[in-house]
């Protein structure tokens, strides 16, 4: 399911061969039309047609109005049942791409090639796809999963430094709900840089991947991937309708600083290890500026939540470092609690 692309793009090229394949089309963005596009181009060998769809980049283009015009843009190029859509990019462009490929005459294949961190080690593995419905995360969307996904670790170089930084969060992630090593091994980097990540790339994705094997509709053990995600989906929501967005890993480092203090005041962890962790996670992520005005706006995004069930906000907390625990609720004092937390932490 899951293959590292070798500088020949071998493993690409022998699945193009293997299949029935009528037209490819290949979504990008800008800015992986420019630096991402070149190299797949040059090394895919196919004499099947193809058509390149090119959107402008960022989450502002993950709408239900973009779906739109790239179904008209597949029924106008006659895609059928038996197309491909490539999606090469980042989270942005597998979340819209595998939802479009999902509902298109009810479905044709895709596959990821991310091209971001996030992409590779999250939002390109594990079959979800979406939308954000005006300023709420990832709304609307289906479980679909891609034919193949191909990470080609190369593409990591062109990434601007906070574009990393922001993969790296759903890495710690990983670490922190399941695998204690994983934390361990990452939290030693001192500095972030592709050539340092990309050893811890398989790992992390490996994680993702033995998780949703055991629960791809997200009905049990998923859900502890949402670690962090509660609070910072409504951070990222937050900043989004400001117009001044912040990237979803810089939310989600916010959201798990907010979640491990959740976590520690409902005597899951102790006071020791919430505050190495905390360090940790500050180490690599800024404070994002949230005043004590905002919590509550901040509380009505999260009660918003697609996670939700009964009008209760649900959340996943560690018990430890890589454990995790889900089905989880507390007091809306205890969250606003959390965002104090995290406004004085720094």
């Amino acid at each position: 399911m899951i293959s590292v692309l070798d500088h020949e793009f071998s493993q690409l090229n022998v699945f193009l061969k293997q299949q029935r394949i009528s037209k490819i089309f290949i979504l990008t963005d800008e800015n992986t039309h420019q630096y991402c596009l070149p190299v797949l181009l040059g090394n895919m060998e196919t004499n099947l047609p193809f058509e390149i769809i090119e959107i402008d980049p960022g989450e502002e283009m993950k709408t239900i109005e973009t779906a739109l015009q790239l179904w008209e843009i597949l029924a106008e190029y006659e895609a059928d049942r038996s197309s491909l859509l490539f999606n090469l990019g980042g989270g942005v462009i597998t979340d819209l791409g595998g939802f479009v490929a999902s509902t298109y005459k009810r479905g044709i294949r895709f596959i990821n090639l991310p091209t971001s961190l996030l992409g590779m080690c999250d939002a390109a593995v594990g079959g979800k796809t979406g939308v954000d419905l005006h300023s709420l995360k990832n709304m609307i969307g289906t479980f679909a999963m891609p034919e193949k996904v191909f990470l080609y670790p190369d593409f990591l170089k062109t990434l601007p430094f906070r574009e990393l930084r922001s993969g790296f969060a759903e890495m710690l992630k990983h670490g922190l709900i399941a695998d204690a090593e994983h934390w361990l091994q990452l939290t030693s980097l001192e500095n972030l840089t592709s050539e340092g990540i990309t050893p811890f790339i398989s790992a992390s994705t490996t994680i993702k991947n033995r998780i949703v094997e055991q629960d791809f509709h997200e009905e049990n053990i998923r859900k502890t991937l949402n670690f962090g995600h509660t609070v910072g989906h409504a951070i990222e929501s937050f900043f989004l309708q400001r117009e001044t967005p912040v990237t979803h890993g810089e939310a989600i480092a916010a959201g798990m600083l907010c979640e491990i203090y959740l976590s520690f005041e409902q005597n899951l962890i102790s006071e020791t290890l919430l505050d190495s962790i905390s360090l940790k996670i500050r180490k690599y992520f800024p404070q994002l500026s949230i005043e004590e005005n905002h919590f509550g706006h901040l509380l009505r995004l999260m009660q918003q939540d697609k996670k939700n069930s009964d009008s209760t906000i649900n959340f996943s907390f560690i018990n430890g470092i890589g454990s995790c625990i889900f089905n989880q609720q507390c007091s809306e004092n205890s969250i606003l609690n959390s965002l104090n937390y995290y406004k004085n932490l720094y």
